[in-house]
């Protein structure tokens, strides 16, 4: 009977994923979106970067909420066009695509300190409100606006001096995170990251800062090599989304998970890991 009972349960998050992936081949407009608050949100231009490389543009949401000083840091160093130029020197299959080694392209660093660690942070739940997947009070795996999260269950809360649960974001497919130098926590830079698969042994051991909505398919096309790429796919140019002439912005919507028809899909799932769940669906218009 426990045998059955297993095979149930896969079967029904099964069709909740697929229930999930569905969205993504969903034709609708922008006034369609604009008229579902309740399940849409517009993203902010001053939080989207474009990364136009040579295998195509991949768009990326930054999250200061979950970790500040790596999207200041980041953010300035694409306004500064450091990275125009810059190779996708380190791509490993099943991996990630790692890039933004400012030094080699130009002989000097990005001129900013490097970064104190952001691998975890501390929340209250009733102020950072996560969109858990399942029980709310129990579960460990959610969403912040389409970011994928992991914390502690938010009835600890009470139990902590600080009154606070430490959180933090896996390193999903599509996740943006930072490299570093060596050893040092604190010696991040300029170099990023961006997740090819799935990667849990580098959870609160690197600094996410971002998702992409657009574009992974990019990612995954890139030439792949360690400890370098021979040939390597370059980003020709980077840019925030708030400083591009407005004619020329791309319009990007995401998926409320806190809305009624996501929380719909993954209202029976439980014991998920948000990592196994597909991406939250974004659609871009031009």
């Amino acid at each position: 009977a426990g045998c059955l009972q297993a095979q149930e349960t896969d079967e029904a998050d099964q069709t909740d994923e697929a229930a999930l992936s569905a969205l993504v081949n969903t034709v609708l407009s922008e006034a369609d979106l604009q008229a579902d608050p309740d399940n849409w949100r517009a993203v902010a231009p001053e939080r989207l970067m474009v990364f136009e490389t040579t295998k195509g543009r991949v768009l990326i949401e930054t999250f200061p909420e979950i970790a500040p000083r790596h999207v200041a840091q980041f953010t300035a160093i694409v306004r500064s066009g450091d990275y125009a130029g810059t190779a996708f020197h380190r791509v490993i299959d099943g991996f990630m695509s790692q890039g933004g080694d400012v030094f080699a392209l130009h002989g000097r660093t990005s001129g900013l300190p490097n970064i104190e660690a952001e691998f975890t942070f501390r929340r209250d739940p009733a102020e950072l409100v996560f969109d858990m997947i399942g029980n709310p009070d129990q579960s460990l795996d959610g969403y912040y606006n389409g970011l994928p999260v992991r914390t502690q269950s938010s009835w600890l809360a009470e139990l902590s001096a600080d009154g606070l649960v430490e959180s933090y974001v896996p390193h999903c497919q599509g996740v943006v995170s930072t490299a570093r130098l060596g050893n040092d926590i604190n010696s991040a830079n300029s170099q990023f990251f961006l997740m090819r698969a799935h990667s849990p042994h580098l959870d609160k051991q690197y600094s996410p800062w971002g998702r992409i909505l657009d574009g992974q398919d990019v990612v995954l096309s890139m030439k792949t090599g360690d400890p370098q790429v021979r040939n390597p796919d370059i980003l020709n140019k980077a840019l925030m989304v708030a400083d591009m002439p407005e004619a020329e912005r791309p319009h990007v919507w995401v998926q409320k998970t806190d809305g009624p028809e996501f929380q719909a899909l993954v209202a029976d799932l439980k014991d998920t890991h948000v990592c196994d769940l597909p991406a939250i669906v974004a659609i871009v218009f031009e």
